[in-house]
């Protein structure tokens, strides 16, 4: 990433004064733009790690012209405690939604752990052949994750891939389900997603059974809820855009992941669909019922941040 020197990440490192550079010169950083120190630095790690991918190095300047490498903004950097990390990817959230966030978790901050485990938590996510990072990253401090600055908010991710359906519940799973091409519209899903999976929980389950889907147009047609209510299936009530509230968002992240460590990682369709198959049915149970305990501590934090982002 293109990052200023002086800009937001330098002046945030505000007990770093008076160190030495190279040449004798001392640097010391303010909270405003300091003229010791001018320019852009240019970091782009390798694919595997902190290496520099291009040998010729992008500079700062002193005052007197000597040139700083981005090595030694990058100690300077290190040093105050920030470091170079992903920036969080979050959905935009508007103050409706936020007050939305804020009700659902004061209703069920104190749910139990049998309450939560009646629930079926259930989503899709797309996987890509092609990572969509462009291996962005951004210098922040510890424990600074999910400040606003951190964060990049966007609704859809692009690439050629694959769109999949899953749910998990205490002690369980359902089978992975892969679309065919095309959209997913109120018929397929009832076809494809309500019938075979949720169904079948359902009976299992009796009428404790908790049905939990987001508000994708897919899952608000008419026929959904038509069908929903023909085979006596309680939906749960969601906040929109609340995909760190949603369990089953780091079982994507758990594929995802495994699917990266592989020696030899899918380059075509149709291994990218049995590798998920794969990396799903071998998924520990104790990850499932650890995500599903975290529940009230979601809720909890949620409370705090007023509805806001929170890191889950």
């Amino acid at each position: 990433m293109q990052v200023d020197v002086m800009g937001e990440c330098l002046s945030s490192i505000k007990h770093v004064v008076g160190e030495q550079l190279s040449g004798g010169s001392v640097v010391v950083v303010h909270e405003e733009p300091h003229p010791q120190i001018t320019g852009t630095l240019s970091y782009r790690p390798e694919e595997t790690g902190g290496r520099q991918r291009e040998k010729s190095l992008d500079t700062t300047t002193q005052a007197s012209g000597r040139p700083i490498s981005r090595f030694t903004v990058a100690r300077r950097l290190h040093g105050g405690d920030m470091f170079a990390r992903r920036p969080v990817r979050c959905v935009p959230l508007t103050p409706a939604h936020r007050r939305r966030r804020s009700l659902w978790c004061r209703e069920h901050r104190n749910w139990r752990d049998n309450e939560w485990g009646r629930v079926l938590f259930t989503d899709e996510s797309r996987f890509s052949l092609s990572s969509d990072s462009h291996r962005i990253l951004i210098w922040r401090e510890r424990e600074n994750r999910n400040h606003p600055s951190n964060i990049i908010e966007r609704d859809r991710y692009g690439g050629r891939g694959v769109l999949l359906w899953g749910g998990i519940m205490l002690g369980s799973r359902t089978d992975l389900h892969i679309f065919d091409a095309g959209s997913v519209n109120g018929t397929r899903y009832c076809n494809e997603i309500l019938l075979p999976y949720v169904r079948l929980f359902r009976g299992a389950m009796g009428l404790q059974f908790l049905f939990m889907d987001d508000n994708a147009p897919c899952h608000r047609t008419v026929a959904t809820e038509q069908l929903l209510e023909s085979e006596d299936i309680e939906r749960m009530d969601w906040p929109a855009r609340s995909p760190d509230l949603n369990p089953i968002e780091h079982v994507w992240d758990f594929l995802g992941r495994r699917l990266g460590a592989r020696t030899l990682p899918p380059v075509r369709i149709r291994e990218l669909r049995l590798a998920l198959q794969d990396e799903w049915a071998a998924m520990p149970r104790q990850l499932i019922d650890t995500l599903f305990l975290s529940m009230s501590r979601r809720c909890e934090t949620c409370l705090v941040v007023r509805g806001d982002h929170i890191p889950y």
